[in-house]
């Protein structure tokens, strides 16, 4: 039925309040304002999260010195390398470069978010739309663009102009900023961006490179941040442990640490990796509807972004109910238990990271085949630089560096017997300090399998 509105009009709204000319960008301007104020970054993350950091004894960090160091690690790589500045799509990057977030894991597969950080100029944020407002606690973003999407849920079979619409953008920027010089890093881009970039005369280097070796040195408001994201997934796992009861799902008992950590302003977990009873060897299974026994181990993997965006990444073991751990619990328990503790003391400054591997301790030959991947990987905003394998999986290509003062790392031990019922997973965070490290990570281990 015809209205009698104009065609494009929204004919059944009325007027809240008459048009006066001029006042849209003064009506946007406090609108953006206001949105800025109540940004969940400036409200915090509330009375219980506050609470259990000030019971720990842990300080806020200070945010704009954390965020002005991060800045400075991204253009110091970026000088090393001779770029002109750095084109970032991977949402950990972005919050690294600027500590703003806009739906984190929609913008990981949908990449409508993209970040330019010139080496000598500005850092230009192209969020999505109408989201200028995102940004503005950060101090560190000086412009923001409308994003150009380009994936095909927006382009379609017109992919290819949005593509020469975005690039001509990004090509202004690089001369506008880059000294002349046309290279850039970046993370992650589609091959048509790629090729489109190219025709502009712009060359595209690895923007991985440049920041995973950013970001892998903490500053100590990071190491403060850190901290703080550990306390709220502890206090969480704390919860989870207390509704662990036999009769619980797994499913169940796993969000309870989603809850927690949500409760606490974290942010999201990475993976499902939670598993009881025979689910438990081999390792890897995400967390199902199996309901969990007396007497079953349940191990699991927090790979959780907490406040701040840190990651806390920790792994405990724990036995369900009140029944006493069989001797083959005890036994794979205290393998792991004794593999964490003696890596741990490994991790040293100075030491290169073939000989922490070639020096590590590693599961007997019926757990060997079973082992976990890797013996340390390095732990920020996310899982980071550097992944170190077993010595017998160390390969011509994998790349050693050395251990150094800020960097932290996660130390992890899975244990179970090939064709076993169940296994072990433990897992600490490492702050490597200038005297030797710092366990980070609190969480007590079930004493009834150290026993």
């Amino acid at each position: 039925m015809d209205s009698g509105a104009p065609k494009g009009s929204f004919g059944r709204h009325r007027k809240i309040m008459p048009f006066v000319s001029g006042s849209i960008e003064a009506l946007r301007d406090a609108s953006r304002e206001k949105a800025a104020s109540l940004n969940q970054h400036v409200l915090g993350y509330g009375a219980q999260a506050e609470a259990e950091w000030a019971a720990a004894g842990v300080s806020a960090p200070d945010l704009p010195t954390m965020r002005k160091y991060r800045l400075e690690r991204i253009r110091a790589e970026l000088k090393r390398r001779g770029y002109a500045g750095a084109l970032l799509y991977d949402p950990v990057n972005i919050r690294y470069a600027t500590d703003s977030t806009n739906m984190q894991l929609w913008v990981a597969h949908n990449p409508t978010r993209h970040c330019f950080v010139a080496t000598e100029g500005p850092v230009v944020l192209f969020d999505y739309f109408s989201c200028e407002h995102l940004s503005d606690h950060s101090g560190i973003v000086d412009e923001v663009r409308p994003a150009v999407s380009w994936m095909y849920l927006y382009g379609g079979e017109l992919t290819e102009q949005k593509v020469r619409r975005w690039a001509a953008g990004i090509a202004d920027l690089i001369r506008e900023h880059g000294g002349g010089n046309n290279r850039i890093a970046v993370d992650h881009i589609n091959p048509e961006g790629v090729e489109e970039l190219h025709r502009l005369g712009i060359s595209i280097g690895n923007g991985e490179a440049v920041m995973e070796n950013a970001r892998l040195i903490k500053s100590p408001d990071e190491i403060l941040a850190m901290r703080r994201a550990i306390i709220a997934c502890e206090a969480a796992m704390g919860e989870m442990e207390q509704a662990l009861k036999p009769g619980i799902s797994e499913n169940e008992l796993w969000a309870q640490l989603h809850r927690g950590n949500i409760a606490r302003g974290g942010e999201w977990i990475e993976t499902r990796l939670l598993t009881s009873g025979p689910r438990t060897n081999p390792w890897f299974q995400e967390c199902s509807s199996r309901i969990i026994e007396a007497g079953d181990l349940v191990a699991f993997d927090t790979d959780l972004i907490g406040p701040y965006g840190f990651c806390a990444d920790l792994s405990r073991t724990w036995l369900c109910g009140d029944t006493k751990p069989t001797n083959e619990q005890r036994d794979l328990f205290r393998i792991a238990a004794d593999q964490i503790e003696y890596n741990t003391a490994l991790m040293q400054p100075g030491v290169s990271f073939r000989e922490l591997v070639e020096r590590s301790a590693v599961p007997p030959g019926d757990c060997f085949p079973t082992r976990y991947g890797v013996l340390y990987h390095g732990v920020g905003l996310a899982d980071e630089y550097p992944t170190l394998p077993h010595a017998s999986d160390w390969t011509s290509d994998t790349p050693d560096g050395v251990l150094e003062p800020g960097m932290v790392l996660c130390v992890e031990s899975y244990i179970g017997r090939l064709g076993g019922r169940e296994g072990v997973k433990i897992e600490e965070q490492i702050l490597i300090t200038d005297t030797g490290n710092e366990k980070l990570s609190t969480y007590p281990l079930d004493s009834r399998l150290l026993g």
